[in-house]
């Protein structure tokens, strides 16, 4: 039985890290904030006293942080602490050279490292229905695949390190573009007096299908469990998404790629944001478009 820590324990860390326990694996969990280590004891999720406690003796150690500049933190003290041979798997979203940087750190340690960032939101954290992409060597892939499977359902191996923040980033790109897209049809189909069930048993059928539309509608009605059911609760929030999709021009404009869909939906979910909408669903950005204040 592995010994793992994990690092952030946060709405997509804690269930993560309690699948591990589910699935016999030794967790022993931090975070600095109080309340998150407080939710991880009541959800049955071994909590240390403090990161050096965390990774002692751990053979796999796992962070799911907000920013890259906490990656790259986190593993500059990591490699002064662990033993060769430890496994280093990290799950936040992040710039690429910040992941990069992360990749460097460990093999500075003669640790192995994978970039694995997820989708599937916070429901898919708590099902275990993930969807890891990661990036790093064959080997350290093959010796992390076993972990994440506890966590996720889809675990790609997209080549070296780094590269799975690069499929992550391209990703969100799309689903951020797409979310827009689907709310401006709906906005439009209701000036236009059709129906959102109308629009919708059309548009799921037909050449306009997509996951923003089909799992995660932005009206009311057609997919009882999207957050449009639910006053845009989260889910996947709008300063995420925003976060996203400053990293995808971060990345566009490093590689010298033209993506004007995709620096349109920045500008949008900024505004968005801005106007105070960051704690709801990204999905909410149907009723910023409809008011017309995009």
């Amino acid at each position: 039985m592995k010994t793992v820590a994990f690092l952030g324990l946060g709405h997509m860390g804690l269930p993560m890290a309690a699948n591990l326990v589910k699935a016999g694996y030794a967790v022993r969990g931090y975070d600095l904030a109080d309340a998150c280590r407080a939710a991880a004891k009541e959800a049955g999720v071994p909590v240390a006293s403090d990161s050096a406690e965390a990774i002692e003796a751990a053979e796999v150690i796992i962070t799911m942080l907000p920013k890259g500049e906490h990656v790259v933190s986190v593993y500059g003290d990591l490699v002064r602490k662990i033993p060769a041979g430890t496994l280093l798997i990290d799950c936040s979203t992040v710039d690429m050279e910040s992941a990069l940087k992360a990749h460097e750190l460990a093999a500075s340690a003669a640790c192995s490292s994978v970039d694995a960032p997820v989708s599937g939101g916070t429901g898919g954290a708590a099902a275990g229905t993930l969807t890891f992409m990661c990036g790093g060597e064959a080997a350290a892939f093959s010796a992390a695949k076993p972990v994440l499977e506890a966590m996720g359902k889809k675990i790609v191996h997209c080549g070296k390190g780094g590269n799975g923040q690069a499929a992550k980033i391209c990703n969100n790109m799309i689903l951020g573009i797409s979310m827009i897209a689907v709310s401006e049809a709906f906005v439009l189909g209701e000036k236009l007096g059709l129906s959102h069930q109308a629009l919708f048993d059309v548009a799921a059928t037909s050449s306009g299908q997509c996951w923003s539309l089909t799992t995660y509608c932005p009206v009311p009605g057609p997919v009882p469990t999207s957050p449009a059911n639910k006053d845009y609760q989260p889910g996947f929030a709008a300063a995420l998404m925003l976060k996203d999709l400053k990293l995808s021009q971060e990345a566009a404009n490093g590689a010298g790629a033209s993506t004007p869909l995709g620096a349109a939906a920045a500008a949008l979910y900024e505004n968005f944001v801005d106007a105070g909408s960051g704690g709801r669903d990204f999905s909410a950005i149907v009723e910023m478009l409809r008011g017309g204040d995009a």
